[in-house]
C-alpha cells in the first residue's frame, strides 16, 4: 500500500476493496461519513491512472454514493483532489449536510454548509467511534 493510503489508517479504517481503489474512513470526520478514495497504483497525477482505473470508478463512485445515502442521508456530495501534502491520486469525499447528524450520540455538524466545507473544524472522534461508523459502512455496503 502507498504512503498515503497508510496515513489515512489502512488496515483499520478500510470499508471496501476493489481492484483499483480503497475505500477508507476519513479519520478526521469533516462531516458524518467522510471518506478517502484512494487509488491503488503507483501515480501521482489523475492523468496516469489506468484505463482499467477510470472504468472502475464509476462503479466505486455509485457504491460510495448509495452507500452514504442510504446510512446517513446526505444533502450534497463533494469529491476533492488535494494531494498537495499527499501526493498519491486520491479524493476526499465529503458528504455535505443542511443540518446536523447525529451517530453514536454524537452531533456532527456541517460548519461549512452551503459554501465550501470546512476543512479546518473536524469533528472529534476517538478510535471505538471510528470502529463503529467503519462497521456501519461495512455493512451498508
Amino acid at each position: 500500500m502507498n504512503e498515503t493510503i497508510l496515513k489515512f489508517g489502512y488496515p483499520a479504517t478500510l470499508i471496501s476493496d476493489y481492484s483499483s481503489w480503497l475505500i477508507l474512513l476519513r479519520p478526521a470526520q469533516i462531516t458524518l461519513g467522510a471518506l478517502i478514495l484512494a487509488c491503488k497504483e503507483p501515480v501521482h497525477s489523475f492523468g496516469e491512472v489506468s484505463s482499467d482505473a477510470y472504468v472502475e470508478l464509476s462503479r466505486v463512485t455509485q457504491d460510495i454514493e448509495n452507500a452514504l445515502k442510504q446510512t446517513f442521508n446526505y444533502d450534497k456530495i463533494n469529491y476533492l483532489m488535494l494531494m498537495m501534502v499527499d501526493p498519491d491520486v486520491h479524493f476526499h469525499v465529503i458528504p455535505r449536510y443542511a443540518e446536523s447528524r447525529s451517530f453514536n450520540q454524537v452531533i456532527f455538524q456541517d460548519t461549512g454548509w452551503p459554501g465550501p466545507p470546512n476543512l479546518g473544524q473536524p469533528t472529534e472522534i476517538d478510535e471505538t467511534l471510528r470502529s463503529r461508523l467503519v462497521e456501519q459502512l461495512i455493512k451498508t455496503w
